[in-house]
Parts: C-alpha cells; sequence; structure tokens
C-alpha cells in the first residue's frame, strides 16, 4: 500500500499545527487515488507508519472518513478498511454525481480564464500520455486534476465538498476496475468537449459535456460492479 506523503502536500514543510488536516489530506488523496485497496483491513498503526506520524491526528483523519463513509471500522478485529461497493450503492453515487459535478461545471464557466483553459489543455494531455503509456496511476491523477481543476472555480464550497466525498468512496473501486481492464480499454472521455464549451463561455454545454463524461466512467464501474468482477476488455468510450 502507497500512501500520499504528507510532504508532497505541504511542500515540503509539516506544520505542527496542520498536521490533522495534512493527515487528512493526505488519507483522502491515497483513497481518491485508489492506493487503499478495497476491502483489505489495515491497522490504525500501519497508516501512521506510511505517514510518518502519531496514531493521534490518523485517528482524527479516520473519524472523519468513516463519517463520509470511505472508510468503515471492522468490530471483529477494530482494523479499518473501505467499506463494499454494491450495486444500490453504486447506483446512488452514480446519481449524485451526475447531478452534483455538473452543476458544478456550470458554475465554474464564468470563472473560466485562457490560465484556467491552458492548464486544463495539459491536465488532458497527462491523461492521453498515461492511457498512451498503460499508467492507470497517472491517468487517475490526471483525470483528477482536470475534474476539480474546473470544480475549485465554481464558488460553492458545498457542492465542492460533495464531490470529494463522492471521489472518495468510488476511488478505491475505480482503480481495481480500471487495473484490471488496462489503460487501452477505458472509455473515452468528453474533455475536449468540456474545454471548447468554456472556451466559448457555454455553461449549459459545459454541463451537459460533464455529465456525459461522468456517465461513462460510472456506466462501466456499474457493468463491474454487476458481474461482481472487472468486464472481459472491450473498446468503448473513455470517461469518468
Amino acid at each position: 500500500m502507497v500512501v500520499v506523503s504528507l510532504e508532497s502536500l505541504s511542500g515540503g514543510v509539516l506544520n505542527e499545527a496542520k498536521i490533522h488536516d495534512q493527515v487528512y489530506e493526505a488519507l483522502s488523496e491515497a483513497l481518491i487515488q485508489g492506493q487503499i485497496p478495497p476491502l483489505k483491513p489495515v491497522s490504525l498503526r500501519t497508516l501512521a507508519q506510511n505517514l510518518g506520524v502519531s496514531p493521534m491526528p490518523v485517528r482524527e483523519a479516520v473519524r472523519r472518513l468513516i463519517a463520509e463513509k470511505a472508510l468503515e471500522l471492522q468490530p471483529s478485529n477494530k482494523r479499518l478498511r473501505v467499506p463494499d461497493l454494491t450495486e444500490k450503492r453504486l447506483m446512488q453515487l452514480m446519481k449524485a454525481r451526475q447531478w452534483v459535478e455538473p452543476e458544478l461545471a456550470f458554475l465554474a464557466t464564468p470563472s473560466v480564464t485562457r490560465d484556467v483553459i491552458r492548464r486544463l489543455r495539459e491536465d488532458d494531455q497527462a491523461v492521453m500520455s498515461a492511457l498512451a503509456k498503460g499508467d492507470v496511476s497517472a491517468y487517475m491523477q490526471a483525470n483528477q486534476d482536470f475534474h476539480f481543476s474546473i470544480y475549485k472555480l465554481a464558488d460553492a464550497d458545498l457542492f465542492y465538498n460533495m464531490a470529494r466525498t463522492l471521489w472518495l468512496q468510488v476511488g478505491p473501486f475505480m482503480r481495481v476496475v480500471f487495473g484490471r481492464m488496462g489503460t487501452v480499454h477505458l472509455p473515452k472521455d468528453h474533455h475536449q468537449d468540456m474545454i471548447r464549451a468554456l472556451e466559448e463561455g457555454d455553461a449549459e454545454a459545459v454541463r451537459s459535456s460533464m455529465a456525459a463524461d461522468i456517465h461513462e466512467g460510472m456506466e462501466l464501474m456499474l457493468e463491474a460492479i454487476k458481474a461482481q468482477v472487472a468486464p472481459e476488455p472491450k473498446r468503448r468510450r473513455r470517461g469518468g
């Protein structure tokens, strides 16, 4: 298990006054990137050792993540794990993402500048590069960067935090499904459509493109959950 380092999130400088927030952010990133495998028990001590901190700030971060349904505590052995993702739960996450994230993209549109467009093109190029190299981890990071570069411009903290919570719950399973399929067979995204619509200031088109992008990726996961295993590789559109 690899966990995002605190140094990478803090620019190499750890702030004791903010250590609890830094630990929470590190564990959140690890979940979104699928670095903590689903259903595999892990102890609080192991997480603390991976992060190089004492158990106390990890314990507080874990409490927050349990409240957000990203982790659960097993009563039998007091270990933590990513909760199982049933078809019913995935359908709820899918519907929530399809409402919250397109709305964030819609709200972000008026705030998009040339610099934002340039950064989004760089993020999308990183997505394409990761796909070409077969690097699922790099793909997930670049895809996350693209989406949240848009979401943070919406000036809607409630919606933004909801989106983060949804990605916390989906990330570990997305990593498993995408890892089994390989990047060649990931569904095609709608990033170029979004960038075009953002350049034109067409908020409705941005919202539609984001909804389509999310639908593609989540449908792939739904197929995998229904089959109880990742689906056989087949060419389809890239999204998520």
